[in-house]
């Protein structure tokens, strides 16, 4: 970053050392490991309101104040787990949390499932435009699915009917559960494999065991199965082969389009639990700097607040998991960012500073502000998320999430090489990120949208280096208590690319021009309906 691109930005430029102790104090014990409707959460909230009311912009929530209130029901496994495998006359007794992880939203106060047929669907996929159904009409009525992660196409030598080893939606835990519930199954088990799900099961572990939130439903019996979770593979292993059949040879067989369900033997499950639902009201922040000269128009900057809360503790007795990468690094960003806009001159859009709620429960905040938006969709010009900024110091790139066909890349792009740095595409692609951060519920509503995130090319050891930190990050304390700020961070990173995001986002506010997803994407056709509607 040149030193005379630092000096143009506003009000003494991004400091690292703001951005280090708003991380500080949001990943603190105190804060409770921020998650929503939670103490942590009220403790949040009024951390962040505070800090957009310091950096001088004004509220943009509900009815003049900072919030936008998003309406949840949260539902939590209420007491103890029994669940049982029975094949070939033999009982397995299962342990909750460490062969499977079982839950529920559907809106029933007990959870009781008594000897399901176990049938396995493969990667569980209905894709007509790609001429792909792994379903081929079988009835699931009263039995659990058992279904593959990631796509058809992950593990094949040559791209399919998919996108090769970079993941679609149809690949993301998320689809499988909403697909299994309009198939008509009782329940769904996702097997879990560490490459294709792009994290280990200590991360489905504090997930699956953590409390669950969806919108409010008239018919959420829809929209869930009754049971829900995942399996650990060398259990899937197993269960196979007491059914007679060999797990990789079946997946093998599912990644082609032949292929069809076949029950697991005799193969029976049954659980039971009870549930615990409520409904809950958590919070968006929002602040609002009034464009200049098209205040109709909207620039967002988003990153999520919430994270974990408290759970198993680990070797060292710490059960909070403080989300300090993931995603308190996004926020104050966000507050910085607000910052130094707030101290120069205004923009001719108007840009709003968003923390949103509960990303890391299904996008819920950012999936409820499109349904509800404070300025329209249809004349918010680009939604620039931000996500798992470096603790590592300084890089020479700056990434993207996913690969979104949106002209917002080659923006990113163009600004990062004008200031002496480089971008990097998404280098893991079949990690799916595109679809794991707040942007893609903006993306789904047409708003072009992208994640920004570091890079992995260090000034102090390159790609080697950042990649190593990454995948021991990812390893060992993604969603884990070891995420947490530590007096070795180093925000220098971080600031330089706020830097860039700020340069980024100044362009967009004041430009004539739109941003536009390119051919390709699957957003298109939704945003040129809304510009025919803004137009």
């Amino acid at each position: 970053m040149t030193p005379a691109f630092a000096a143009d930005i506003p009000g003494g430029g991004i400091s690292a050392d703001n951005l280090s102790r708003h991380v500080r104090v949001l990943a603190s014990d105190e804060f409770e490991g921020r998650a929503p409707a939670t103490p942590g959460e009220e403790k949040t909230i009024a951390y962040i309101v505070d800090a957009l009311k310091k950096a001088g912009v004004q509220p943009g929530g509900e009815q003049g104040g900072w919030t936008q209130a998003v309406p949840l029901v949260r539902a939590q496994v209420d007491g103890p787990v029994t669940a049982t495998l029975e094949i070939g006359g033999t009982e397995q007794a299962l342990a909750n949390g460490d062969d499977v992880v079982l839950q529920s939203l559907s809106p029933v106060d007990r959870v009781s499932v008594v000897d399901a047929p176990l049938v396995f669907v493969g990667y569980g996929i209905a894709a007509p435009e790609r001429g792909w159904d792994d379903y081929k009409g079988v009835d699931l009525t009263g039995k659990v699915a058992v279904v593959l992660i990631n796509d058809p196409d992950y593990e094949t030598s040559q791209p399919g009917s998919f996108d090769g080893r970079a993941v679609t939606y149809y690949g993301r835990w998320t689809y499988k559960y909403e697909e299994l519930a309009r198939q008509g199954a009782a329940g769904v088990l996702i097997v879990h494999e560490t490459a294709p799900a792009a994290y280990g099961w200590a991360t489905v572990r504090a997930s699956g065991l953590s409390p669950v939130f969806d919108i409010p439903r008239a018919d959420a019996a829809k929209y869930h199965t009754l049971l829900r979770g995942w399996m650990q593979r060398d259990l899937a292993v197993s269960l196979f082969q007491r059914a007679g059949l060999d797990f990789e040879a079946e997946k093998k067989r599912a990644q082609i389009g032949a292929f069809a369900p076949v029950a697991l033997g005799d193969a029976t499950l049954s659980a039971a639990f009870a549930v615990k639902r409520d409904q809950v009201v958590t919070r968006n922040v929002i602040g609002r700097i009034e464009g200049s000269k098209r205040p109709d128009e909207t620039v967002i900057y988003s990153a999520h607040w919430d994270a974990y809360g408290i759970g198993t503790p680990d070797a060292q007795g710490d059960g909070i998991r403080h989300g300090a990468v993931d995603n308190a690094t996004g926020v104050a960003a966000v507050i910085e960012l607000a910052r130094v806009f707030a101290a120069g001159p205004r923009p001719q859009r108007t840009l709003l500073f968003m923390a949103l709620t509960a990303e890391e429960k299904g996008l819920q905040g950012a999936t409820y502000y499109a349904a509800n938006p404070v300025a329209p969709l249809e004349k918010t010009a680009a939604v620039l998320n931000i996500e798992m900024l470096s603790p590592d110091g300084p890089n020479r790139d700056i990434a993207s999430w996913g690969n979104g066909r949106v002209s917002l890349e080659g923006d990113l792009k163009r600004v990062a090489e004008a200031h002496g740095r480089t971008y990097s595409p998404d280098p893991n692609l079949e990690a799916g990120f595109f679809y794991r951060a707040d942007h893609f519920a903006f993306a789904r509503a047409g708003v072009p949208a992208i994640t920004v995130g570091a890079g992995l090319d260090r000034v102090d050891g390159g790609v080697a280096s950042g990649k190593a930190l990454r995948d021991a990050y990812f390893a060992k304390c993604y969603h884990q208590p070891c995420d947490a700020w530590t007096d070795t961070w180093n925000a220098t990173g971080q600031a330089q690319d706020a830097e860039l995001l700020y340069a980024l986002g100044r362009e967009i506010a004041d430009s004539d021009a739109w941003p536009r997803w390119l051919n390709g994407s699957e957003f298109k056709a939704t945003r040129e309906r809304s510009e025919t509607e803004r137009e």
